[in-house]
């Protein structure tokens, strides 16, 4: 019985300690701000006791800072989700054109503040883009498809739903959609600037690219899709808390509410109707090439 006791405590604290690992593998790391795009650390250093000077003491101070700032853009950048499977980590680890790339970046990190500690301590605050043509995380470890698919069509079998706000509100069916007694429902209503996708209360996990899928689990937009330079300089999408910090879908987006969230909660899942209606407007509009897309979280 003794040996039962103690065999069931290893298992459940096995248990407990592979969820514990799991969670942490995928949780944001501090100094990572999704909604702004920026990753940001303060070092700290303190002056050697042997500094000949209070000059030299403050220099000595800041280059410590700075090198300890370093360490920390590391530590963060590489906890980084590139997709729902991979960290920059696992990226640097099987490509030695990664890791050179991120040390790259990490060596150009901003100063964007710094100051003198009393007592003798200087403290740096240091920054790097997630996205941006140039010294960003996107540009050392997103890579160009080797071919850039066409988004698929709309299933057909399913009736694309009608948005709520869709030509003011006036439509309450899809016999007066556009004002035209005789329109498919196939049809673009038309005019969307962007995309908003309401994931708020799903546990939605930030990551560098993202794939919005149909509850059929069809990808209906994901970097494949997409021009890679723009994807590198702006992002596949923007996150944000609510719609005041989702100017980036422009002054009219079709706002979309998630269903699900799919692989390990990195990617949102739209109903199939709304996939089709999203996949329709987008024909019409081109928001999505133009990744006018926001993520509520």
């Amino acid at each position: 019985m003794n040996s039962l006791l103690r065999l069931g405590k290893m298992v459940c604290l096995l248990v407990t300690a592979m969820l514990a690992t799991s969670a942490f593998a995928f949780a944001a790391e501090p100094g990572t701000d999704w909604d702004n795009q920026l990753i940001t650390v303060t070092g700290t250093g303190a002056a050697p006791q042997n500094a000949v000077n209070p000059a030299q003491a403050r220099m000595l101070a800041r280059r410590a800072a700075v090198a300890d700032g370093y360490r920390q853009l590391a530590e963060v950048v590489r906890g980084v989700q590139v997709d729902s499977e991979t960290t920059v980590e696992s990226m640097m680890v099987t490509s030695d054109i990664v890791k050179t790339k991120v040390s790259a970046m990490i060596q150009g990190a901003r100063v964007v503040s710094e100051r003198v500690v009393p007592g003798g301590g200087y403290e740096v605050t240091m920054q790097v883009s997630m996205f941006g043509v140039s010294n960003s995380v996107a540009s050392a470890v997103i890579t160009p498809p080797a071919e850039i698919k066409p988004f698929p069509a709309p299933a057909p079998e399913v009736i694309p739903s009608l948005p709520a706000d869709s030509n003011d509100g006036a439509i309450e069916q899809y016999g007066t959609l556009g004002g035209n007694a005789n329109a498919s429902p196939m049809a673009a209503i038309g005019g969307y600037t962007g995309l908003i996708v309401d994931c708020r209360g799903l546990g939605l996990q930030p990551v560098m690219s993202p794939v919005i899928k149909n509850e059929k689990g069809i990808p209906i937009y994901g970097h494949e899709n997409l021009n890679y330079d723009l994807v590198v300089k702006d992002g596949m999408v923007g996150y944000a808390k609510d719609r005041s910090m989702a100017s980036r879908a422009g002054a009219r987006p079709l706002v979309m509410k998630a269903v699900a969230l799919m692989d390990h909660n990195a990617n949102p899942v739209l109903s199939v109707a709304d996939a089709n209606r999203v996949l329709i407007e987008n024909g019409a509009s081109g928001f999505l090439n133009q990744t006018h897309v926001v993520l509520l979280r």
